[in-house]
């Protein structure tokens, strides 16, 4: 036929240019002409025109060119293979390049120059930070633009982007609590915490999101309280006189005012949001995320523990087994949207990302924490569907053919591949898998992430690894990627990870930097700003950052272990969560055994170190091999 010659002298053409664009440039058959429209001819799309249909494994070697919707999946080949007739060489080769120029850049990092960017963490801090005293407080944020203080969009309740997070309680000012230990500052601790208890009310007819409003607020009083009395904590003695536990009666007020969530809902999933004077508000939605409905247990649980009352324990346990028991029964996925009255699922995609991360994160570390198997069983379940049915690429990180390893969005009954964009919150995984221990994973997951970061400045919301373009442009300052930077450090002392916290460093500085503190990025790639800095910048990214060089930081020597809220906040890993002044909340639970790890076992390790994963040779040289990261380089656009 004549459209079949016609491709096959295509397909000749194009062998041929690309064996001289090889020979003479060293391009591949991959050549961008500018960042939103790469040119990616691949010669497996053209087999497909060959093929007779056949099933395939959608879960292959290869995810960069597939497109989702298209009748055939990509197979475990690449488009290097095709026509195999002939002998050549691994299309990895292609990737190998002057692998010694990544060795040289990564492989050795300075004390003096770790020093510095010590020093450059601190400085970002407390130029945010003092800023945000200056101008904004008692206000929730700092618009460090105009060098103004922000609160909750009264004009417009349906500003969710806004009065989700801000209830008109001096938001950063307690979301920045426990970094201020970090960084060594008692005093200026000592000063905020009474700048809390004599300012900050939660009698306020603000409508605030439960979610928010737990990991900002809640987590941060619990954590600071348990600072402030609990004398073996590394920071050493940091009380002062006549505190009286006044941390966690704001603590406690505070869950009091959220637990209407959890009130007249059919299923014990709580309600989005909550009204902190009047309960659920009347218009009230009944529709809420995976993330935000169950990502409280730690915080919620944690204070039953303290204060001997099982209330909110109890009804985040159940919030997140409800959750839990209306996984698919094809591929143990959960999605991202549910009806919190009959319990249907409204947004059927399951990724690692916005709407999911948190859940995941906390199912680990309530196990962490409070030793209940049931959480280890759930998280291991759900890790393992994961494994199955999100991760795209080849087998192994460090070895082997195909694609990088990548976590794709996907249909949670199907588990088919949903959309071709990751988020920037799917970044935290990696650190989540160092705590899980499965540090090669983690490894590849994060060199994909910090290769987009290197070719923007930044993180885009939204990422789309088909058209290797941002496809949502924004960066809100978000920390998930020196979260998992920073754990991967501890896990394997590898210089390359303090590069990458310079070059986040750096990044930071040159393109967020205002005239009273950092901003959001609009645009990721013109680099346009809006006026907001966020919490999180201060209590989660600038800690990390800062503990990320400060080696000899007080948390790192301690004998006792902690591990890190969803929002960074520090809790101690400690025998006294382990027991609690009440019978099993679900003595004949539905679905896992309601059991708890017995109280004589140790427990578990903590992020500290995971440096026996990884082996001796690989701890002092690049953690994945150049050709890998070359290869990935090359998949976001850098090349």
């Amino acid at each position: 036929m004549q459209w079949r010659s016609l491709v096959v002298g295509l397909v000749v053409l194009r062998l041929s240019l690309s064996c001289v664009l090889w020979l003479a440039f060293g391009l591949g058959p991959n050549v961008s002409l500018g960042f939103n429209f790469p040119l990616s001819f691949s010669l497996h799309k053209l087999d497909l025109l060959f093929r007779e249909e056949k099933g395939t494994d959608p879960r292959g070697n290869s995810w960069s060119q597939r497109i989702p919707g298209h009748r055939h999946e990509e197979a475990a080949t690449t488009c290097a293979k095709v026509a195999e007739a002939s002998p050549k060489r691994s299309y990895l080769s292609f990737f190998d390049g002057n692998q010694d120029e990544y060795v040289r850049k990564y492989s050795f990092f300075p004390d003096k120059l770790k020093a510095k960017m010590k020093d450059m963490a601190k400085e970002m801090f407390y130029f945010g930070y003092d800023n945000y005293m200056k101008y904004a407080f008692p206000e929730d944020e700092l618009n460090p633009i105009d060098c103004e203080g922000r609160g909750p969009d009264v004009l417009n309740p349906s500003n969710i982007n806004i009065n989700d997070a801000l209830g008109n309680y001096s938001l950063t000012l307690i979301d920045t609590l426990d970094t201020l230990l970090v960084l060594g500052n008692v005093t200026e601790f000592q000063k905020a915490v009474k700048l809390v208890i004599d300012t900050v009310s939660f009698d306020k007819d603000s409508t605030v999101q439960v979610f928010e409003a737990n990991i900002r607020i809640l987590g941060s009083l619990i954590s600071s309280h348990i600072l402030l009395t609990d004398p073996k904590h590394p920071f050493g003695n940091v009380a002062f006189d006549g505190y009286d536990n006044e941390l966690l009666h704001l603590a406690h007020d505070l869950a009091v005012r959220l637990l209407p969530a959890f009130e007249n809902t059919s299923t014990g999933i709580p309600y989005p949001r909550v009204n902190l004077k009047t309960g659920v508000p009347p218009d009230s939605i009944n529709e809420t995320c995976t993330a935000g409905a169950g990502s409280l247990l730690v915080e919620f649980g944690i204070l039953s523990r303290l204060i001997g009352d099982s209330t909110f324990e109890w009804v985040a346990r159940r919030a997140v087994r409800a959750l839990w028991n209306l996984r698919s029964n094809e591929t143990g996925l959960l999605g991202n949207v549910v009806n919190i009255q009959t319990g249907q699922w409204v947004g059927k995609q399951s990724g690692l990302g916005a709407g999911m991360d948190s859940f995941y994160e906390y199912l680990l570390k309530s196990y962490i924490l409070f030793g209940e198997i049931e959480d280890h069983r759930m998280f291991q379940a759900a890790y393992g569907s994961i494994q199955s049915h999100m991760r795209r690429g080849r087998e192994s990180c460090n070895e082997g053919e195909g694609d990088p390893p990548l976590y794709v969005n996907v249909n949670m009954f199907s588990g088919e591949i949903m959309n071709t964009w990751i988020d920037s919150l799917q970044a935290f995984f990696p650190g989540l898998q160092v705590l899980n221990g499965d540090v090669d994973n983690a490894i590849c997951l994060h060199a994909f992430y910090y290769a987009i970061w290197k070719r923007f400045g930044a993180l885009p919301e939204r990422y789309n690894w088909q058209l290797q373009a941002p496809d949502v442009l924004f960066y809100p300052l978000r920390p998930e990627l020196a979260e998992s930077t920073y754990l991967l450090y501890q896990a394997t002392k590898n210089p390359f990870y303090l590069h990458v916290g310079m070059d986040i460093l750096q990044s930071l500085e040159k393109n967020t930097k205002v005239r009273c503190g950092y901003a959001t990025l609009h645009h990721v790639v013109d680099k346009s700003k809006e006026d907001r800095m966020e919490s999180f910048f201060l209590s989660e990214t600038c800690k990390y950052l800062y503990l990320l060089f400060d080696e000899d930081n007080p948390l790192h020597k301690s004998d006792n272990k902690y591990i890190f809220t969803t929002e960074g906040h520090l809790v101690p890993i400690d025998r006294r969560f382990r027991e609690k002044q009440w019978s099993d909340l679900f003595p004949c639970a539905e679905g896992v055994l309601a059991e708890r790890e017995p109280n004589n076992r140790p427990p578990p390790p903590s992020n500290s170190s995971n440096c026996n994963r990884i082996p001796e040779e690989r701890r002092y040289t690049l953690p994945l091999k150049s050709v890998y990261m070359r290869q990935i380089d090359h998949m976001v656009g850098l090349f």
